[in-house]
């Protein structure tokens, strides 16, 4: 996901410089250990299943706050993850359900961010549903219910590792690949089928599917990448490509703009990965 910046600021923020010291299987591992902590219960995630249609209106509208507001690319999954667990705890949605993702986004962005997205963007992005005084008391509702406990792992942690490992971090190819995992996981985050899979596997699936995408390898080496992959977040070559065909399947249908009867021939073709999130219609 690339998220550019819009109003807020007068460029891109600076950032520091990776160090390779903080990366590597010992920085997986622990991700790995902490993802747990923050999973959704498996009831809030059968009932959301049942019926996506609320969620996934909720995570696409934050989707597209964050993106008008010039977010951070760490913003949206947070601000996802945050409204899974607050509705995952009470399992009952509040009077105003965009206050609840919009005070998400705040606390999101303030864990973020320098310079955070304010309360009056946030209410004139919902043209006004609630008053920055609702919107303040939600996110101490928020904080409240998960006691204060929101920095989660989210797959946008685990990519730039999972790139480290497999040594892609230097050249464009790189950054291309980065853009394509950050938004195919985006687009994970919108979509409740995804919504009981680990971060790690997630992030994955949605490397493994840009790379796939990109097509600027050859078979064999992308197997030997995809084995890399399925070590680095612990899951069976099975499941990783399961998850990596269920991507690649709902992202053709959400490029796909023709007629019913091009089915076939979508099915039998290799989706490319766009840059841009606005490429895909959510």
């Amino acid at each position: 996901m690339s998220l550019a910046r819009g109003s807020r600021g007068l460029g891109v923020p600076l950032r520091a410089a990776w160090d390779p010291s903080v990366s590597g299987r010992r920085v997986i591992q622990r991700l790995l250990h902490v993802e747990e902590r923050y999973a959704p219960t498996q009831l809030y995630v059968t009932l959301i299943q049942q019926e996506p249609e609320r969620r996934e209106e909720l995570a696409k509208w934050t989707l597209e706050v964050c993106y008008d507001c010039g977010c951070d690319e760490a913003v949206f999954p947070l601000s996802v993850s945050l409204m899974d667990r607050f509705l995952s705890a009470t399992l009952s949605t509040p009077a105003s359900p965009y206050c609840l993702a919009a005070a998400c986004m705040l606390i999101a962005s303030k864990l973020s961010e320098c310079e955070n997205i304010t309360s009056d963007a946030l209410c004139a992005a919902a043209e006004y549903n609630f008053l920055p005084a609702n919107l303040r008391e939600m996110e101490r509702v928020v904080l409240a219910t998960l006691r204060w406990d929101t920095a989660a792992v989210t797959p946008q942690d685990f990519l730039p590792h999972f790139l480290a490992s497999l040594e892609e971090r230097s050249g464009q190819d790189s950054a291309t690949l980065r853009r394509h995992s950050d938004t195919l996981a985006a687009m994970c985050a919108c979509d409740s089928r995804f919504l009981g899979a680990p971060p790690s596997l997630v992030a994955a699936a949605s490397l493994n599917c840009a790379m796939r995408g990109l097509g600027h390898r050859g078979r064999s080496r992308l197997h030997l990448l995809s084995l890399t992959l399925a070590e680095l977040c612990q899951a069976d070559l099975v499941v990783l490509q399961y998850y990596s065909e269920m991507i690649e399947r709902t992202l053709r249908q959400r490029l796909s703009s023709g007629p019913a009867d091009k089915g076939d021939e979508l099915e039998d073709e290799r989706a490319g990965t766009p840059t841009d999130m606005r490429e895909i219609d959510f």
